[in-house]
């Protein structure tokens, strides 16, 4: 049987130097990869927003877009978020030049202030609201709305469970197919498991959001885990 083989080489203490011993370099083998998915309830949103304003001096800029940021600050507060579920994700302030009719000299013109929050929102019923009081607080810029969990440990290993399940099923199936016999695994890695936060459509119109409620939908977090594999093969 194949599969106590695979167990066997799977042992912590096969190093790397015996499993080449065992296994010629003229030793033929098959390279194959599975991936598996699992799909879970997310448990909070991530708004990504703030102001971006333009004035004529650089002082100016940062303190209308500080005024603006307080409201936004405020209005998060009030929608039942915690000031520890905000922080600032990008604070710049940078100069805007044009260029003169004969687009010979650049001219500076005015400076571009720009403060963007990231906001965890708990309560995925009110994602919408917040999206909506951070609007009408003075946010012109939203930039993504994700959603997660908090621990997704146990789920990430089930998903490499099943990849490793649909590895050795492929395994065995190609090694059939080409009537061949698997003598083992040479060598096992795995891609990076995450899990891949889903994104709502944000780019919408800010007149759009102040005349109607934004409708977001938090659907559920995919978990993918990616597994590889060198096994053994032989003629039997």
């Amino acid at each position: 049987m194949f599969r106590p083989l695979i167990a066997a080489s799977l042992i912590v203490s096969a190093s790397a130097s015996a499993l080449a011993q065992e296994t010629p370099a003229t030793q033929p083998t098959l390279s194959l990869s599975a991936t598996a998915e699992v799909q879970i309830e997310p448990e909070f949103a991530t708004v990504r927003s703030g102001v971006v304003v333009t004035a004529p001096t650089a002082q100016a800029a940062v303190r209308e877009n500080a005024q603006l940021m307080n409201a936004v600050f405020t209005a998060l507060r009030r929608e039942g978020v915690d000031r520890r579920d905000m922080q600032t994700a990008s604070l710049t302030l940078q100069p805007h030049y044009e260029w003169d009719d004969r687009r010979t000299e650049r001219r500076l013109t005015g400076y571009t202030a720009q403060n963007i929050v990231s906001a965890r929102v708990r309560d995925l019923d009110n994602v919408g609201d917040v999206v909506d009081a951070m609007v009408g607080a003075g946010a012109n810029n939203i930039q993504s709305v994700s959603f997660g969990a908090e621990d997704t440990a146990d789920d990430l290993d089930q998903a490499r469970r099943m990849a490793v399940q649909r590895l050795m099923e492929k395994a065995e199936l190609y090694a059939s197919a080409a009537g061949l016999e698997l003598c083992g695994i040479v060598r096992m890695s795995e891609n990076q498991a995450m899990p891949q936060p889903m994104y709502a459509n944000t780019m919408m119109r800010m007149e759009a959001s102040a005349m109607a409620d934004t409708p977001v939908a938090a659907g559920e977090l995919t978990l993918s885990a990616s597994v590889h594999a060198d096994f053994c093969i032989s003629n039997g």
